[in-house]
């Protein structure tokens, strides 16, 4: 195992939105998926499905509950939706006379953590065979429409949305704050208003976030982060809608029925 190389993949890697027209493998895909499902799992419960959208059809039916972002529907590339499945565990246990009490949030972040864990082992893999991945910010706000997109029942909620496929251009390497702002010995030591001026000194000098805090005619990066792309009133509408659609498909959902 060359360490040095690994070292330098997770040191350089970079999403990709954009794909060229070379179709992945299906067998490439089905191995990168059956490697990914070695991943850690709450007690080997699995908790997790994934769909596969990789027709051009597909692509573009589940499109708008992403809000058109071009990398859906670019290239030859596919989207691959990860969900929390507390279906399939619950329907196993039902037909071996086991009653799963796992209507509720312990439950859900069982599937959270193993579905996390299999869609990042998963991202890993495919970037390490040449392949570029982007994780879509979009899946939690438009949980709805894409559980009725993908014909999803109860129980299975969809997560993490990312598009994969060859990349079609290089790519730019993000910013990340210094590795001693997320490191805490001991005990966790809160940050004094110094501390965060320090760690955030460098984000907030790159050229790209000046012109970013411009454009939007704000004074600060912060503000632009918590003013224009993740203001309060959209946060609470997006959290209302989740929390009416978790209430339905899984916290008040119907009980499964002995015989399915």
């Amino acid at each position: 195992m060359d360490l040095t190389a690994i070292d330098t993949y997770f040191a350089t890697r970079a999403t990709v939105r954009a794909y060229t027209d070379k179709e992945i493998d299906r067998n490439l895909l089905i191995n990168l998926i059956e490697l990914a499902s070695h991943a850690p799992t709450t007690g080997n419960m699995q908790l997790y499905s994934v769909i596969v959208s990789s027709t051009r059809q597909e692509r573009e039916a589940i499109s708008p509950a992403h809000f058109n972002q071009p990398q859906v529907t670019s290239g030859a590339g596919v989207v691959l939706t990860f969900c929390v499945d507390i279906n399939r565990f619950c329907k196993w246990c039902s037909i071996n006379d086991a009653e799963a009490g796992f209507d509720n949030m312990q439950a859900l972040m069982y599937g959270v953590l193993d579905c996390s864990m299999f869609a990042q082992q998963f991202n890993t893999l495919a970037e390490m065979h040449g392949l570029g991945c982007c994780y879509l910010g979009t899946t939690l706000c438009n949980a709805p429409l894409i559980s009725e997109v993908l014909c999803l029942p109860d129980r299975v909620i969809p997560l993490i949305t990312l598009t994969v496929g060859y990349p079609a251009a290089s790519t730019v390497i993000s910013d990340r704050l210094p590795v001693k702002g997320i490191i805490h010995d001991g005990l966790y030591h809160d940050y004094s208003g110094d501390d965060i001026r320090e760690l955030y000194e460098e984000k907030e000098a790159l050229p790209e976030n000046i012109g970013f805090v411009r454009e939007n005619g704000k004074n600060t990066l912060a503000q632009v982060y918590a003013e224009v792309r993740y203001p309060r009133g959209m946060n609470e509408e997006f959290s209302a809608v989740l929390n009416n659609y978790l209430d339905k498909v899984l916290f008040k959902a119907d009980p499964i029925k002995r015989d399915e």
